[in-house]
Formats: C-alpha cells, sequence, structure tokens
C-alpha cells in the first residue's frame, strides 16, 4: 500500500481473505486461500502441527512454567490467519505458566478472516470453542492498524492489521518468542522477504526463539542475515523439517535517531501507583492497571460513587479530519478501542448504549468535507458510510434535513457511572482528597494532600484535566481550559424518541431515563461553574438548527423549551494547542531545553541526546471534548508502558501524543 501524506499505511479497510473450503482427510470442511492456493493448517492435523512447530519449537510449555518476570511474555506472530496458533499459546499458558504470569500476544495479518469464516474454520476444535468465542467476539473490523484484545485477565491480544513488515517495523515492544508463520514462500514470497526478518530482529529481546515450518533457503538466509542463529529440526506430518532458533543480540535500536527526545525512560516494575483524578482518564487509567495486579491508589476531591445516579450522558464519537493525519488515526483506534473495551466491561449495556453516531452535514461546507472524508478513506461501512438525508432520518427515528457520516459502531455513555464502575476494579483503593503537592522521595513519589496527609507512590499518573498543570513538573506542558454546559429537559410522555446520537455544532443522545441531555457549550480560556441561562438558549438553538423537525415535535408533545426550565451541568475540559491529548511521560522540561537547545538555530542539527523525563511521572490528560475516544486507549498505552509491554497504537502515533512534543515545536519556532 502507498504511504499516506503522514509516512503511515494508508488508513482503510483491508482485503479481507477469500477462501475456499476443501474436505480433509475425515471430511470436515478446512479453510484454503484462494488467492494464495494453500492451506491454513496441516489437513492432517492443523493442532497438533501448530503444537509441534510452534509451541515445542520455542519451548513454550517449560517457559511458560518457569516464567517468573513482573512483564508479560510476549509472543510475536507473522501471520494470524484463523487464529489457532494463538488459541493453542494461550491454552499452553494456562496449563503450565504461574498465577501471577502474563502473556502478551501479537500477531499480524493482511488478508484478515471474516468473523464468519473466523467462526467456522474454529469449529474443528471443540475443546477450543470457549476460547475461541472469545476472540470470535472481539474480532476487529478489516481496518489497518493496532486492535487491543483482552482474551482473559491475564492474556492480552494485539492484532496488527496489514503487511507483516511494515506492521513489525511499527511496532513499539520486544518480543520473546517468534510464531514465523505464513503461506509457503513460493506461494507469498511477498511476505518472506529482507524487510521482515530485520524487523523481527529490532523487535527482538536478548535470547528471542524462533520457530517456522519451513526450510526453504530464502528463509534461512533472510534469518541468518537478521542475527538470528538457525537449526533444523524434525518437521510435522509429511515434512520431514523445519527451523528453529534464537537471536542472541538484536541489533542496536535506530529508530529514534531524529526524535531522541521519544526515548522512553527505562522501565522499572511499578509495585504502588498512584493516579490522580477520578474522571475518564484517570480512572480508566488505574483500571488498567489494577488488572495488570498493580497496586494502585486512586485519589481525588470527589466521590465519583456519589455522582453516578445522575442522568448525565456523553457521546462516544470522533470528528476525523477530512485529510489522514495522525490525530485522525489516533482518534479512530479510539473509537474502535472504546467500544471493545465497552462491550467486554459492561456486556449488559447498564453504563453505556450501543446506538450509532450520525454526524450532520450543515451546510455546503461540510458536506464537501465529509464527501472528501469518504474519499481519502475508505473505510469499512461497519465503521463508517455516507447517507442522504432520507436515510438518516431513517437511522435517527426523526425526520432530518441533512446528509451525514454514520458511525454504527459508536454510543452513548453515562460517564459518571463508568468512572465509578472503574473506580471499584480490584485492586484500586480509592482516596477522597485534593493533592497539593508533589516531591520525590527516594525512588518514589510524596503525595501531599490539602488536609496535610500524605500518600507514597513508586510511580504517579496525573490525570485532573485542567489541573493537570498545577504541579511544578508538568507546568511547562501548555492546557487550555475550554468550559462546556450540557442542557437537560425532563421530557413530557409522547415525546419524539431519537435512535441515534445526532452530532452537528453540539450532540444530542437518545434520551434515557426521561431525560434529553443536549449541547454542550464550548468556551476557551472560561473556568465559571455557574450554570447560565445564555448557555441554556445557545444549546436550544443549536438543537433546533440540526432537527428543527425534532424540535417542532417536542414542543407539539408539551416540552417546555424556555432556557428558564433547563437544568444543566458545567464541566471544565482541558485541550492542548494541537488539540490531541497528553499521553506519556512527563518530560524534564528544563533539560530538554538545554539538550535540545540547538533546534532553535538550526532544526536539522540533532542532538543524540535521549530526552529526559521525571522519573516515574506520568500524564493523561487533554482529552477535550472527546475524552471516551481518546482516555481508554491512553490508559492502555500507559499502563502498557508502565508494565513493559508493547504498546497499543504505532511508535509514530505514540510519539505523536507524547507531552513533550510542544516543548520540541516550541524550541524549532524560537519561542
Amino acid at each position: 500500500m502507498t504511504a499516506a501524506p503522514d509516512g503511515l499505511p494508508p488508513l482503510a479497510a483491508l482485503e479481507t481473505a477469500r477462501l475456499d473450503w476443501r474436505d480433509d482427510a475425515g471430511g470436515e470442511a478446512v479453510p484454503h486461500s484462494a488467492a494464495f492456493d494453500d492451506v491454513y493448517f496441516s489437513r492432517h492435523d492443523g493442532r497438533a502441527e501448530t503444537e509441534h512447530v510452534f509451541l515445542a519449537g520455542n519451548r513454550l510449555a517449560e517457559r511458560f512454567a518457569a516464567w517468573r518476570e513482573a512483564r508479560p511474555f510476549v509472543i510475536g506472530e507473522t501471520g494470524c490467519g484463523t487464529g489457532l496458533n494463538l488459541l493453542c499459546a494461550w491454552a499452553c499458558f494456562a496449563a503450565h505458566a504461574p498465577p501471577g504470569a502474563r502473556l502478551h500476544l501479537v500477531s499480524t495479518e493482511k488478508f484478515p478472516l471474516t468473523r464468519e469464516d473466523l467462526a467456522r474454520a474454529l469449529r474443528a476444535w471443540p475443546d477450543l470453542a470457549e476460547r475461541a468465542g472469545v476472540l470470535i467476539a472481539q474480532w476487529p473490523r478489516p481496518v489497518a492498524g493496532v486492535h487491543r484484545l483482552w482474551l482473559d485477565d491475564r492474556v492480552t491480544l494485539d492484532l496488527h492489521l496489514g503487511d507483516a513488515a511494515e506492521r513489525l517495523a511499527l511496532l513499539e515492544g520486544q518480543v520473546d518468542a517468534w510464531f514465523l508463520d505464513g503461506f509457503a514462500p513460493a506461494k507469498n514470497p511477498e511476505m518472506w522477504r529482507p524487510e521482515l526478518f530485520a524487523a523481527m530482529a529490532a523487535r527482538s529481546r536478548p535470547g528471542a526463539t524462533f520457530a517456522t515450518f519451513t526450510c526453504a533457503g530464502v528463509v534461512k538466509r533472510g534469518l541468518a542475515a537478521a542475527g538470528f542463529a538457525w537449526r533444523k529440526a524434525p518437521g510435522f506430518g509429511r515434512k520431514r523439517e523445519m527451523l528453529c532458533g534464537e537471536i542472541a543480540a538484536p541489533p542496536a535500536q535506530s529508530r529514534r535517531h531524529d526524535t531522541p527526545w521519544f526515548t522512553p525512560p527505562s522501565p522499572r516494575p511499578p509495585r504502588r501507583v498512584a493516579v490522580i483524578g477520578a474522571g475518564i482518564a484517570g480512572a480508566s487509567t488505574a483500571a488498567a492497571l489494577a488488572r495488570r495486579g498493580v497496586e494502585v491508589t486512586l485519589i481525588d476531591r470527589l466521590d465519583r460513587a456519589e455522582l453516578a445516579e445522575l442522568p448525565l450522558q456523553g457521546a462516544l464519537y470522533v470528528k476525523l479530519a477530512a485529510d489522514t493525519n495522525r490525530q485522525s488515526r489516533v482518534y479512530l483506534a479510539g473509537l474502535l478501542h472504546s467500544r471493545r473495551w465497552l462491550a467486554r466491561l459492561d456486556p449488559e449495556e447498564r453504563v453505556w448504549r450501543r446506538c450509532g453516531v450520525l454526524q450532520l452535514a450543515l451546510g455546503e461546507k461540510e458536506q464537501r468535507r465529509q464527501a472528501r472524508f469518504l474519499a481519502n478513506h475508505p473505510l469499512p461501512e461497519a465503521v463508517v458510510r455516507g447517507l442522504d438525508a432520507e436515510a438518516v432520518g431513517d437511522a435517527a427515528g426523526v425526520a432530518v434535513e441533512a446528509p451525514a457520516l454514520e458511525y454504527p459502531e459508536a454510543a452513548w455513555v453515562r460517564p459518571l457511572a463508568l468512572c465509578a464502575r472503574l473506580a471499584r476494579t480490584p485492586g484500586i483503593r480509592f482516596r477522597q482528597g485534593e493533592v497539593t503537592s508533589l516531591e520525590r522521595d527516594g525512588e518514589g513519589w510524596r503525595l501531599t494532600l490539602a488536609e496535610g496527609e500524605a500518600e507514597l507512590a513508586d510511580q504517579v499518573v496525573v490525570a485532573t484535566a485542567t489541573e493537570a498543570g498545577r504541579f511544578a513538573e508538568t507546568a511547562p506542558l501548555p492546557l487550555q481550559p475550554v468550559r462546556g454546559q450540557l442542557s437537560q429537559l425532563r421530557l413530557p410522555p409522547g415525546a419524539p424518541a431519537l435512535q441515534r446520537v445526532v452530532c452537528a455544532g453540539g450532540y444530542v443522545p437518545p434520551a434515557a431515563d426521561g431525560v434529553l441531555n443536549f449541547g454542550a457549550t464550548f468556551g476557551p480560556g472560561d473556568t465559571d461553574t455557574a450554570e447560565r441561562e445564555a448557555d441554556h438558549a445557545a444549546n436550544l438553538a443549536e438543537l433546533e438548527r440540526g432537527l428543527p423537525r425534532f424540535v417542532a415535535a417536542l414542543r407539539e408533545a408539551g416540552a417546555d423549551l424556555s432556557p428558564a426550565a433547563l437544568t444543566g451541568v458545567v464541566g471544565i475540559r482541558a485541550a492542548s494547542p494541537d488539540k490531541s491529548p497528553y499521553a506519556g511521560p512527563v518530560p524534564d522540561a528544563d533539560a530538554w531545553r538545554a539538550s535540545y537547545a540547538v533546534l532553535a538555530r538550526d532544526a536539522t542539527r540533532i542532538p543524540d541526546i535521549p530526552g529526559a523525563h521525571h522519573d516515574g511521572l506520568w500524564i493523561s490528560a487533554a482529552h477535550g471534548s472527546r475524552g471516551m475516544a481518546s482516555a481508554p486507549l491512553c490508559a492502555e498505552l500507559l499502563a502498557s508502558r508502565i508494565c513493559e509491554e508493547p504498546l497499543p497504537l504505532e511508535q509514530p502515533l505514540v510519539d505523536h501524543l507524547h507531552p513533550g512534543r510542544r516543548l520540541i515545536r516550541d524550541l524549532i519556532q524560537g519561542k
């Protein structure tokens, strides 16, 4: 695929696998690739082949049994196919690993199966049915990028959809064992090329092993050139030989040559982490850490559980740029991530509701923008599609006079109830209070609360929106407060009902508990939390601009739409200058300014100095009005970095979210 303007592969739907179903020796239908004229697994016994080649070839049973590291054991795979290898590795891990161990699977796939084909292929192994069901339920749409799935409390799978060599080159993480799988080199030479082996070597830990079913010369030469030592071993079934081996010393990393400031801090196992802020950014981060067995203290001056019953609704939605950029990539990845995350967290949909989002195109300018977006981003219609006004009305359940983009998998969320639920995650201790200062305390941090009491932690995550910059270490990160007021209307009997979240200048979700939420205003630099009648009037005007017939029907039903009759909720969001969140380690701003001062004179003179960070201090902030689409993904990003795991985003997107990016830009611009 041709690179997009931001240097990453196109943001588009992938071609799904084209299968023929052929009978095996036992008369069962097995998947066969029509494109590559090759089998997905041995017709003799696919599972036995996987266990012989990949599990035994990497000595996984004994390595799992001996695993005592705080970080997870990481398996990388170059062809997911039917997922059989992953399910077998998961079963092996469950059978042999000690209780505290964790497993992280990273699998690439250029031609993913449809969910229906995946389910049909995996029916061949009834004893894997329960695990297969978990995989099938979370199987992502065929969109290029990273898709994180949670197989159980100890096993995580990152599906990297796209070309294997490209995907591994973008991977931020290291691998302990490789499943070098894919269609035979003679059938699929494009995969088995030098770039693949080089990317594997670059993402390997010292001593990482590999196993593969093939002994083709191109594979042996490619592995050796990349630094792997290989040896032949007895093959499975009719194959006399296979390859396995290891890499003693992976090549030195060079990907930070042009961006040394983004070099991540050296990992250290977390024991006690304090998360400041129990909104969606902090609560999701605390839950992500607790799921990994980390002891977490979640601190907030408000007890979200006391507010959880308020009829407040937020929208899980995004507004993507017409032309591909990294911000849009992050938000689309976040939308898909949050959707899977919510479905796994709350399958009964008590704190959220899948309903889809309609993004109206009010006026010719917005219609042209949406048309350009669709032309530039041929994504699956299950992710986003264009609708004319009639189809928009059918989807919304009310007459609409504008076309729209529909995001079928988007949703609305009860944010306060969600945060309260996350705070109850086992392993989290909630402490109500206001943190007034942070100080280094040996190898950790001392957090002083307003009451004078202290909390000690090895590492700290700051997730307090506009107040995130109140500490000396975080103050250099530019943050803008943005006031927003949401309006609420108690609906009369017989009022019309929306079936989708509808967005334009504001948003309105389907009513819940008899209350219609709509808004919200946008007031950059405004920090006043008092409710304003003028803002209710502005929200009403915006609602009527987008849905005039809906508003007319509300009036006909007897709804009092005067601003004075409305109640409201006021919040102060935080935004960064470039409107992307901050998610990562907190940079030492003084050290960065000293190390990279030369950039102000010549941006091409890049010092070979890794970026200095405040050890053990992290931030998740500046999520603005789209925090439901960004905060849970950023939580996984932080938890993965802290716990030394592969990251759930490509390396350039991780850098895009780095809190120090504005420091570098300001240096280059002489600010």
